[in-house]
């Protein structure tokens, strides 16, 4: 493995290990009692401030009952199953595609949530440090956030405090969802240095 290849698996580690823990539905808080390892370093390494040490990698993936193979992102594809059932609760199955290779700052993934059948429960909600920017490309995404409860269609953009509890599920019916999501720490935020000429983008 080159130098920039294993660059590429530590800063693609921050959001797997940040999806595992989501779908093993536990907190910051109670993976480190769990672990030993302070919140504040697991923070930073969900948001790839920190790279995460092979002692810590192997702590999470017994914690969280994954490969090493899975959050390096070398794990073989799975072969397709007949499904009898879908879950429904956040974070099962979701599948998650790290789009940046560097360790730090800004970082963005694209999420997608499979097709369901009948109506969804109310997202499960979570929090921790950082500030979120979200996306939908295709389908209807349920966003709970805080006490609001949205719906979310292709095109649709939300920007929050991630440390406001929030959790997300697919809302329609027939179809999945995807979105990308943009995440950095408390204070990064997007700069946007050029807007639409008057007379484009208007409706």
């Amino acid at each position: 493995m080159t130098g920039d290849d294993l660059d590429g698996t530590l800063a693609a580690m921050g959001p797997r290990l940040r999806a595992a823990r989501e779908h093993h539905g536990a907190t910051l808080a109670a993976v480190s009692s769990a672990t030993g390892i302070s919140p504040s370093t697991l923070s930073r390494i969900e948001t790839g401030r920190r790279r995460p040490t092979l002692e810590v990698v192997l702590h999470l993936a017994k914690e969280y009952g994954v490969s090493l193979d899975a959050l390096a992102g070398t794990a073989p594809a799975p072969v397709a199953e007949p499904r009898t059932s879908v879950p429904r609760s956040f974070g099962d199955d979701k599948a998650v595609l790290p789009l940046t290779r560097y360790v730090g700052g800004l970082h963005a993934h694209k999420h997608v949530l499979p097709a369901v059948e009948d109506p969804p429960t109310r997202p499960r909600q979570l929090s921790h440090e950082g500030y979120e920017w979200l996306c939908v490309l295709y389908g209807r995404l349920w966003l709970a956030l805080g006490n609001q409860d949205l719906v979310l269609a292709a095109g649709d953009v939300a920007e929050f405090d991630t440390r406001t509890p929030h959790g997300v599920a697919n809302a329609g019916s027939g179809g999945p969802v995807e979105y990308l999501v943009l995440f950095g720490p408390q204070g990064e935020r997007p700069r946007p240095r050029a807007k639409p000429a008057p007379g484009h983008g208007a409706q």
